[in-house]
């Protein structure tokens, strides 16, 4: 039987170095590290799946190390030394085996399962990386940006050279150059165009199809920095997150604001939409996980998880509730047969042995004394 661990619906990462999963249904959080042993090193800045199965969590922390985490076993059960280059994760992937890892500093690595140091691939992606995130239709092109440092799109068969390089916008209205600063940026589905969100309130879409490499579609939301976004399953919207804990809908066809997502505390740091259902989980530092409705943007979940949140992972799977079920449907059928176990045993422990007389012939022991009859007193006329 697989672990407990297999049935959480989201797993996050935070300050402390804690590995947390969460199942919505019971609203039950559990920890997945040692509470004595942790410290501000271990604090976790990236995760992904290690396999489409979702059996493998790698947690990417702040000393430069990446642990393995199996959902199906419930415990991490291996720790790599990936500390090259500067600063902290910015992105993890997994492709063919290999981990992919990229630091703020810009130094992208592929570590080759068996590669010696000098057979991994580096890429120099330019200082001050805010975010990489893998292509999941195309596990072999990732995209990075940062500060100062605008979208770029890599081919890791062809390292060489950037594939796209998006280009900055032309100057405002007082002739000055507008400056970049990506956030985060995510792949849209069924095609190649990459959606970015910056720290000065755009959301840009590009296409690398177009000649122009200018964003073909830009959209401002409120005046805060933003920090976050994820792509709905239909590709058609955005849900962006900002540093004043506000959350909104912005579709990518017009670029108009759809709807806002409201209960937020504190600046959001992760944001992800389900791959097929019409939800979206979120985190921050105001230490709650939510997850809402896209469609009536009704607050589903709020689960309290006392440590500041960093980064979340959603399951894919669908069938939540009827997994619930079967889940509790188990957990009785096996306590059921647990009982009967131990009424047997109980029973069997109070049968007294018995002997035939052929072995009772052949025993060593001493057989049993007789107790004598006791006498009655002779009555005296």
């Amino acid at each position: 039987m697989a672990s407990p661990a297999r049935w959480n619906h989201v797993w996050v990462g935070t300050e402390t170095g804690i590995l947390k999963g969460v199942n919505l249904y019971r609203k039950q959080a559990s920890n997945y590290m040692e509470v004595s042993s942790l410290s501000r090193a271990q604090e976790v800045c990236a995760m992904c799946w290690g396999d489409e199965q979702e059996s493998e969590i790698f947690l990417g922390c702040r000393d430069g190390t990446v642990k393995i985490f199996s959902t199906e076993k419930g415990k991490f059960t291996e720790f790599r030394d990936c500390s090259r280059g500067e600063g902290l994760f910015r992105g993890l992937a997994v492709h063919d085996s290999s981990l992919i890892t990229c630091v703020e500093s810009g130094l992208v690595k592929v570590w080759k399962e068996g590669a010696h140091e000098g057979g991994n691939t580096e890429i120099n992606a330019g200082p001050k990386i805010a975010k990489m995130r893998q292509n999941p239709e195309m596990r072999h092109c990732i995209g990075t940006g940062g500060k100062e440092n605008d979208l770029k799109v890599w081919d890791l068969q062809r390292p060489d050279q950037p594939i796209f390089k998006a280009k900055n916008v032309r100057n405002d209205w007082l002739d000055l150059r507008v400056p970049v600063w990506v956030q985060d940026l995510q792949f849209l589905p069924g095609s190649q165009k990459i959606v970015t969100c910056t720290g000065y309130r755009q959301v840009r879409l590009y296409d690398p199809c177009c000649p122009q490499r200018r964003p073909v579609l830009e959209a401002l939301f409120q005046e805060y920095p933003l920090t976050a976004l994820s792509v709905t399953s239909d590709a058609n919207c955005v849900v962006v997150g900002n540093t004043q804990g506000s959350m909104a809908i912005i579709d990518l066809r017009q670029g108009h604001l759809v709807k806002c997502l409201k209960g937020f505390a504190g600046s959001i740091r992760s944001v992800q939409c389900h791959a097929s259902l019409p939800l979206v989980a979120s985190c921050g530092l105001d230490r709650f996980l939510r997850v809402h409705n896209i469609e009536d943007k009704q607050l589903q979940h709020k689960v309290f998880l006392k440590s500041r949140l960093n980064c979340l992972l959603m399951t894919g799977r669908e069938r939540w509730e009827q997994e619930e079920e079967e889940h509790q449907e188990k957990i009785c059928s096996l306590s059921q047969e647990n009982m009967k176990e131990e009424e047997e045993d109980e029973i069997w422990t109070m049968m007294e042995t018995v002997q035939d007389k052929a072995s009772r012939k052949h025993s060593t022991e001493p057989p049993p004394q007789r107790c004598r009859p006791c006498k009655k007193p002779k009555k005296i006329p």
